[in-house]
Formats: C-alpha cells, sequence, structure tokens
C-alpha cells in the first residue's frame, strides 16, 4: 500500500500537467543541481512563466523540483522565449533599453516586477519580447512580488555604480 501511495504522489504532478486546458509547448526534465533560475536561463524561458505554468507543481520557492521530473516551459500561445538574464545594478530602464522594448511590455511580460522596479534580482530571468507573451497568472492567484531569501537584489540601494559621489 506504501508503495502504491508513494507512486501516486510522484505521478500527481504529471498527471495535473496534462489535465490542463493550456497545451505545453516545450518541456525540461529536472536534473540534480536544477533552480528554477537556471532552467530559466538555459532554456529561454521566464522565471514568472516557468512559475505559472507549472502553478500548483513547482512551489514559490522552488525547493520541490524531482530529478527526472518533466515540467513545462511555455504554453501554446503564450510563450515567451527572449529573455534577459538580470544582473547587478540592472533596473526596469537598463532592462528595457538593452532588449529594445518599453518598460510598459516589460512590465506587462513581467507582472511580478512591483510599480518601482526594486524587486529584480541577479540571476531571475526576464521576459523581453516586444509583445505580450507570456500567460496570465491563474485567477485567485499572484505572482510572488518578493525578492527570494537565497537571492541578491540587482540594485539593492538604487544605487548605481557610475553615480556614487
Amino acid at each position: 500500500m506504501f508503495t502504491k501511495t508513494i507512486a501516486a504522489i510522484l505521478a500527481l504532478p504529471l498527471v495535473a500537467q496534462f489535465v490542463s486546458a493550456d497545451t505545453c509547448t516545450r518541456t525540461y526534465t529536472a536534473q540534480a543541481g536544477d533552480i528554477c533560475d537556471s532552467i530559466s536561463a538555459a532554456n529561454n524561458v521566464s522565471t514568472y512563466q516557468l512559475a505559472v505554468v507549472n502553478i500548483g507543481i513547482i512551489d514559490e520557492t522552488c525547493d520541490n523540483l524531482v530529478i527526472g521530473q518533466n515540467y513545462c516551459l511555455g504554453w501554446q500561445g503564450q510563450d515567451c522565449t527572449t529573455t534577459y538574464v538580470v544582473q547587478q545594478y540592472d533596473d526596469c530602464d537598463i532592462v528595457s533599453s538593452t532588449a529594445g522594448i518599453n518598460t510598459t511590455i516589460l512590465y506587462e511580460n513581467n507582472p511580478q516586477i512591483n510599480e518601482d522596479c526594486t524587486n529584480i534580482y541577479i540571476g531571475e530571468v526576464l521576459c523581453t519580447a516586444n509583445t505580450v507573451q507570456v500567460p496570465p497568472a491563474p485567477d485567485g492567484t499572484t505572482p510572488a512580488t518578493s525578492i527570494p531569501a537565497t537571492a541578491t537584489p540587482a540594485n539593492p540601494d538604487d544605487d548605481l555604480p557610475w553615480c556614487d559621489e
């Protein structure tokens, strides 16, 4: 009975993906050492999008990845593959300028970014497509807007290195 229970628990995330009304267009199989940001960077998928298309499968802190488990990377018609990995001292103006997009599109593709753009962190992967391409957060949920406890803010003091006095 214990074996059947464990098998059912391990199969639940896989079944949940296939029950979804959205069609997964790309997948990734988790490997030892993976974290959500490394998966996102290696596969051109924003950290936000990875979380949304795997809601209820990957937890908020992304500490429940299972080696060998397939995870969806994007849904048909809502799959941003143009991304930017946040670096130290980045802010939304720098990211937008580098990507050649305006901040309105940046915020629409990355709804987890707060109004002041003070919650982006080094290693976070942002969608930088020039049109809105990410899926919306499911009804009744809001994207996490806090910086993970293990992450380093991109610009902790809103202080750019060339503006020091």
